[in-house]
This record gives C-alpha cells, sequence and structure tokens, in this order.
C-alpha cells in the first residue's frame, strides 16, 4: 500500500513553481534580445557590404568609359551621376599627371549622396596615350 508521504513527495514534484517560471522566462527574454541585436547587426553589414558593391561597379563602369574614350588628356574632375540598383550614385573623376607625358592616373570616386564628404568606393587606373 502506498504510504501518504509517498503521495505527498509525487504531488510536490508534478509542476514548476513560480520562481522557476519567471526564472525560465527571464533567460529566455534575455537571449531573445541578444539574438535581435546579433540580427540587426549582421543586416547592417550586409546592407554596407551591398552598397560598396554597387558603388565599385559603378566606378568600375565609368572607369571602362573614361578608357574607351579616346580624347587626350583625360578631363579632370568631371562629375556625373547614373542609377544601378534602384539608387543614384554620384561620380567624380579626378586626372593626376604622371612622370610620363603619356600616361595619366584615373582616380573614379563615387559616392550616395553628393553632398558625403566620405566616397563610397575609390577606384585607380592608368590610362596611356594612343600612339598614332
Amino acid at each position: 500500500m502506498i504510504n501518504k508521504v509517498t503521495l505527498a513527495i509525487k504531488a510536490k514534484q508534478t509542476g514548476f513553481t513560480l520562481l522557476e517560471v519567471m526564472l525560465a522566462m527571464a533567460v529566455f527574454a534575455i537571449a531573445g534580445v541578444a539574438l535581435l541585436g546579433v540580427a540587426d547587426n549582421n543586416y547592417r553589414h550586409i546592407s554596407h557590404l551591398e552598397e560598396q558593391m554597387f558603388a565599385n561597379w559603378v566606378a568600375s563602369n565609368q572607369l571602362v568609359a573614361v578608357s574607351l574614350d579616346k580624347t587626350w588628356p583625360p578631363k579632370n574632375n568631371r562629375k556625373g551621376k547614373v542609377e544601378m540598383a534602384g539608387r543614384t550614385w554620384y561620380w567624380q573623376q579626378k586626372v593626376i599627371k604622371t612622370d610620363n607625358k603619356e600616361l595619366r592616373s584615373i582616380i573614379m570616386e563615387v559616392r550616395l549622396n553628393e553632398d558625403d564628404e566620405l566616397v563610397t568606393a575609390s577606384l585607380m587606373a592608368f590610362l596611356a596615350q594612343d600612339k598614332p
């Protein structure tokens, strides 16, 4: 026969106390907040990388356009804007003389906003004068 003490012990062990439930909820809440912070940080980094990638593509496309243009020397401080990936990108071309008169250094800077001081991407290439 089952005695009263055994029944009392089994009855006590059938559920969680209020303190245990509150502690478990606090642990899961802290873990959830930390997980949301990591997800937000990851999203911001991916957005930044995507922005850098598109800006580099714009700069590369503009450098190709400069290399196809046959005017010599290339024009300095040319500016423009181009649409890519649903955004407007602002580019500026800087031409730097080199020691060789038949060679120019071209820096293509790309910004997301025209007034930004910092560039989103910057590429440099060398352009040689075509010999007739």
